[in-house]
């Protein structure tokens, strides 16, 4: 008997998502999965958002690495709770990954949950975390023509950030491509352009996350009132 091993793992992999979001929901936590190849400025731009959210919102973050606790490292002076999960040689997180993971983490106390994935443009795109939403980063030096090589991730995305925006001019990034390659595999996905180091896109981005926790959660913190 032929037995699609691919097949068993994802619907393995989706029961615990599922079980994962229930927890999300029921702590009025906003999920979100950073996925990205390495160097694209997952960690730097967390660095930018955690604070900038303080002190309406308050972040949880869970780190994705094969080897090392450095981005963890760096993330912890600013979040509420940091975690690092590091995968040996898988090339991205699975959701018992985060399932274990939550039995450490106080969710009722934030409301962000950052997941930063390994940086791989393919197989974290295919595996359900229990996220309310997947946030794609594509960075201005790996050019414009990745959007058309690694469509997968781009289809599920919920939003795609062009990080390193400020490096464009310089290294002559077609974005007019970039968003009509975008379109092809995701009509309605919103690209925004944005740079950790200029601020470029930031108040933007802040602004989103706002609205889209809004959306999932409410208006109502644990920490205040608006």
């Amino acid at each position: 008997m032929k037995i699609n091993v691919v097949k068993k793992v994802l619907q393995a992999n989706d029961i615990v998502a599922r079980k994962n979001r229930e927890a999300f929901k029921a702590a009025g936590i906003l999920a979100l999965n950073f996925i990205s190849s390495p160097g694209s400025g997952k960690t730097t731009l967390l660095e930018k958002t955690i604070p900038a959210l303080l002190p309406e919102r308050k972040s949880i973050v869970l780190v994705g690495d094969l080897q090392t606790t450095r981005d963890a490292e760096r993330l912890a002076p600013r979040a509420l709770q940091a975690t690092q999960i590091n995968t040996g040689m898988s090339c991205h997180l699975y959701a018992n990954q985060i399932a274990e993971s939550l039995e450490c983490l106080s969710l009722t106390a934030g409301d962000f949950l950052f997941i930063e994935n390994v940086g791989n443009m393919v197989c974290p795109g295919e595996f359900d975390l229990g996220e309310n939403l997947k946030v794609i980063l594509l960075s201005i030096p790996e050019g414009d023509d990745k959007v058309a090589k690694y469509p997968t991730i781009f289809r599920a995305a919920d939003l795609v950030l062009l990080t390193k925006c400020d490096l464009m001019q310089a290294l002559k990034f077609d974005v007019n491509l970039v968003k009509d390659d975008i379109a092809k595999l995701n009509a309605n996905v919103k690209l925004l352009p944005i740079s950790s180091q200029s601020g470029e896109g930031m108040e933007e981005w802040l602004g989103w996350l706002q609205e889209k926790r809004v959306e999932a959660i409410g208006k109502q913190s644990k920490f205040f009132t608006e």
